[in-house]
């Protein structure tokens, strides 16, 4: 027979009894709705959880100052005063590939004051206009600050929902002014709420200004002092009303160990910025934009080979991977239960074949003695098996995308389509046809023909 042939005689075949057929299949139908159901429903919350810690600012790298040694004792990072604004134009221009938005980050505190109340934020920080992007800020209400404003060191500020609550208690914070160290801010925008971090802290308590005018405006630069260079030490000065900086002659600090920062000298804290932030586009592996950045501010800061990095980067991205690995080891675990349904379905599968092939047995000795070869004869019985798990995995999949979306409905799980999860359901179906049904049909084929034909 031809292959249209041998398709109709396998349906003839499996309809004669369809009853049976049905409850076949029934295994096979509800283990592929389940793993199509699980990997939809799996794909659509791995999603939205990166999306919700891309929306943390977990997809980021920190740059911080190296740390540096004063009389035995060192600092920490963020040490050495050695990051500028312009490191971040650097990184964005030459780590294009890997680095998608940068920005410098300045932090003081104090208290800010509107009328006759006041408020003492968890933090005040300075950014350029990608910090609201790089970090998952949304603006609620009003407009963030633009370039113009950052370059300009503008006396606008976005503020917290926490703050917006303390302060105004429900009037529109919108064009009202904050005293911040006796410099008057317009308030230009209200920032969505985010609530708390990892470690209970109010996330929505903070002032987010211009970096440029936190640094000339309230901070002088950076409201830190720092060691100067190897083997000096300075302090610095507040900032002057023409903006212009200078650092005291008096010595307060001790002066620095040697190291092999010579040929790096440590820049005073008057142009520098606290450290810097950077998003990256590909957060599952960030060691790629980490090795870009650090040669780009290595050859930036002009450091020859063999003289330690005056910066330390810190990759914020091992949040995402662990949240996400959770999540994928979960719905591995689903999948993996829903394949073992798969498993019994072929063994049903295997069973009925068999129970076909015994009351077949004179049709097949029939058959067999008009001219049929061994391998016709399990070439049929297979192809019955690989039709009946591939029917299972079609109505499978068509429940399981029906059932991931009532679920989704529901209990408003976000779902993703997955074609992948339904190619390998018909991969595995008919893998589990041919898997189950070889054995049937090979011995179907191993029956004598004299003795097939007188079976009772």
């Amino acid at each position: 027979m031809n292959l249209a042939q041998l398709l109709l005689t396998c349906l003839l075949a499996l309809v004669r009894n369809p009853m049976r057929a049905a409850l076949t299949v029934l295994g096979i139908v509800i283990g592929i709705a389940a793993v199509v159901a699980i990997m939809e429903i799996g794909k659509g919350s791995s999603q939205q959880i990166r999306q919700s810690i891309a929306s943390l600012g977990a997809n980021t790298v920190n740059v911080m100052g190296a740390s540096v040694r004063t009389n035995g004792v060192a600092s920490g990072m963020g040490g050495r005063a050695s990051l500028f604004a312009s490191d971040a134009q650097v990184i964005m221009s030459e780590c294009r590939n890997t680095v998608e938005l940068a920005s410098p980050v300045v932090r003081t505190s104090g208290q800010i004051i509107v009328g006759n109340t006041n408020w003492s934020p968890n933090s005040i920080i300075g950014g350029n206009e990608h910090y609201l992007a790089i970090e998952g800020w949304e603006v609620a209400q009003g407009s963030p600050f633009s370039a113009e404003q950052v370059n300009n060191s503008a006396r606008v500020c976005l503020i917290g929902n926490t703050i917006a609550t303390k302060l105004f208690a429900g009037k529109d914070p919108i064009g009202q002014e904050v005293r911040i160290k006796d410099v008057v801010f317009n308030i230009i925008g209200v920032l969505a709420p985010k609530g708390a971090d990892m470690m209970g802290n109010d996330k929505d308590d903070c002032l987010i200004l211009p970096w440029t005018s936190i640094r000339t405006r309230l901070a002088g630069a950076g409201g830190t002092a720092a060691i100067g260079k190897a083997g000096a030490s300075n302090s610095t000065s507040s900032v002057s009303s023409t903006d212009t900086f200078s650092t005291s002659a008096v010595s307060f600090y001790p002066g620095c160990d040697v190291q092999p920062y010579t040929n790096a000298p440590h820049p005073l804290r008057t142009r520098t910025v606290d450290s810097l932030i950077v998003r990256i586009r590909d957060s599952e592996n960030a060691n790629p934009a980490m090795d870009e950045m650090t040669t780009a501010l290595r050859r930036a800061h002009r450091l020859e080979p063999g003289v330690l990095d005056d910066f330390e980067l810190r990759d914020r991205a091992q949040f995402s991977k662990m949240v996400t690995g959770t999540s994928e080891t979960m719905s591995n675990l689903l999948l993996a239960v829903a394949l073992i349904s798969l498993i019994v379905g072929g063994v049903g599968i295997m069973n009925i074949m068999m129970v076909s092939v015994t009351e077949r047995t004179r049709e097949i000795g029939l058959r067999m003695a008009v001219g049929a070869r061994p391998r016709d004869i399990m070439f049929q019985f297979l192809t019955e098996a690989v039709l009946l798990c591939l029917a299972g995995g079609v109505l499978g999949i068509i429940i399981g995308h029906v059932s991931s979306g009532v679920v989704s409905s529901m209990f408003g799980w976000p779902i993703a389509t997955s074609p992948g999860a339904m190619m390998l359901s018909v991969t595995v179906a008919a893998g589990i046809g041919i898997i189950f049904g070889w054995y049937p049909a090979f011995k179907a084929s191993r029956l004598d023909p004299i003795d097939a034909l007188h079976h009772e």
